[in-house]
């Protein structure tokens, strides 16, 4: 007589994510030159990035169709922390010699969205009359992500769509990303990046500065920039004007 056999015991899962990952744009061929420009650029902040997952953009090369060195290159990224994963934005030629070289292939960035806190527009089309009427319509509002613990070196917080709030220190080596603003009350250590979808009005508030690195909509400012001491350590805020980082000290 046979045994029913139990089940099978499935060992693992598939499930689709969205991560946020730094994008390294190339704006030259040339390795050896970027090489050097990469040591000059962090040979002061040996620990900004700590395997640090980047896709390497080669948008700005893409019609040139240059050829990259990668045997040279992916060292060199290597070297100061950056773990290239994936190739994106590059001629067909550039995108089959990165996949020979064991980097994915990652669709180009897609345009900023609209924040969710803009108005949706919605057309409602009368019957029979052909015109289109078109009212303004409030979106859903995002909640916003509030974190009272301390986040540790290789902790990460993503606040999407919306706004994130620390109650806590985000310690040297910690992230905390948001798609709207980030407040932190408590020492900022580690790195810090508002409007990660594109939104340039975005801003960071700390109540004690003293950050690894900022960014708003994808421009950023490193230790390599020291702060001033007027806003070093002190309740501040950072803003975009243009495409200057703005850091500015917040008085009571």
């Amino acid at each position: 007589m046979s045994v029913p056999t139990p089940a099978a015991v499935a060992l693992f899962d598939l499930k689709s994510t969205a991560w946020t990952l730094t994008a390294l744009r190339l704006q030259s061929s040339d390795v050896p030159a970027l090489a050097v420009a990469l040591d000059a650029r962090f040979a002061d902040t040996p620990g900004l990035f700590e395997e640090e997952p980047v896709v390497v953009d080669l948008s700005p090369l893409r019609l040139a169709d240059a050829t990259l060195d990668w045997k040279a290159l992916l060292p060199a990224l290597r070297r100061h922390g950056l773990l290239p994963i994936a190739v994106q934005g590059g001629s067909a030629a550039q995108q089959a010699a990165a996949r020979a070289c064991g980097l994915a292939e990652a669709p180009d960035a897609p345009a900023p969205r609209e924040s969710a806190r803009d108005a949706v527009r919605e057309v409602v089309r009368e019957v029979p009359v052909v015109h289109e009427l078109i009212r303004e319509v409030p979106a859903a509002p995002v909640p916003t992500l509030i974190i009272d613990k301390p986040l540790r070196s290789g902790q990460q917080v993503y606040a999407r769509g919306g706004d994130l709030i620390v109650l806590a220190v985000v310690s040297f080596g910690a992230e905390v990303i948001a798609d709207g603003n980030i407040h932190v009350y408590a020492p900022l250590r580690g790195r810090a990046i508002a409007g990660a979808r594109g939104d340039t009005k975005a801003r960071i508030f700390s109540t004690c500065l003293e950050p690894q690195l900022v960014s708003i909509a994808g421009i950023y400012r490193t230790t390599e920039a020291p702060l001033s001491p007027e806003v070093l350590g002190q309740p501040a805020q950072v803003r975009l004007d243009g495409e200057k980082i703005i850091v500015e000290r917040l008085d009571a």
